[in-house]
């Protein structure tokens, strides 16, 4: 897949693009599961006629193919495949991988789609490539800084964890608090 369409539409186009369908269907994993993912609500929530979805997809099935490309893309390869990532040492690299994930809330999809992959062999098998693809490119960081073995595999684990599901789970801490507590925890995960 890889290809969303632009943002928005061009001169003498109507409608909704394909970013902001598969923006709106993201949406609704926030608070919904994947069966409320629907071409009706879709179409309602972005105030559109629900034949502005053919012009862009086939059907709900090829949405749904795109949405967890979008997903495995807007939230994991945007970290791991930044170059610019890997010009940082070590420390300062995992440091601007916790900002990125609190600046632009890379987890607010994350309980919606991994319920989906409760149902779904597909979506739990490119779940699965995600996490090895987080874990791995975290646990290059902290190989570099010398860990191994257990150690490195627990530190990578805890990292990856904490920054998947902390804002999930502790809505009340204010994302100022959680900048401040990112310079500690990583100091934490990454010292001797």
């Amino acid at each position: 897949m890889g290809y969303y369409g632009p943002m928005k539409n061009g001169p003498g186009q109507h409608g909704v693009s394909r970013a902001e369908w598969l923006l709106a269907a993201a949406g609704m994993l926030e608070t919904h599961s994947i069966s409320d993912v629907k071409i009706d609500t879709l179409a309602k929530s972005l105030n559109i006629s629900k034949s502005g979805f053919y012009w862009h997809f086939k059907g709900r099935d090829e949405l749904l193919e795109y949405l967890l490309d979008f997903w495995l893309h807007e939230v994991t390869e945007v970290i791991t495949d930044n170059p610019e990532l890997l010009k940082l040492d070590p420390v300062n690299r995992l440091r601007q991988i916790a900002e990125i994930i609190l600046d632009y809330d890379l987890v607010r999809y994350e309980i919606g789609i991994r319920q989906w992959a409760l149902s779904n062999e597909n979506v739990a098998a490119a779940v699965a490539s995600a996490n090895q693809v987080r874990l791995d490119f975290v646990g290059k960081a902290l190989q570099e800084l010398g860990f191994a073995g257990e150690d490195l595999e627990m530190r990578t684990l805890l990292f990856t964890c904490y920054h998947s599901s902390e804002s999930l789970m502790f809505r009340e801490i204010p994302p100022e608090r959680r900048r401040r507590l990112i310079e500690k925890r990583v100091d934490l995960i990454t010292s001797r």
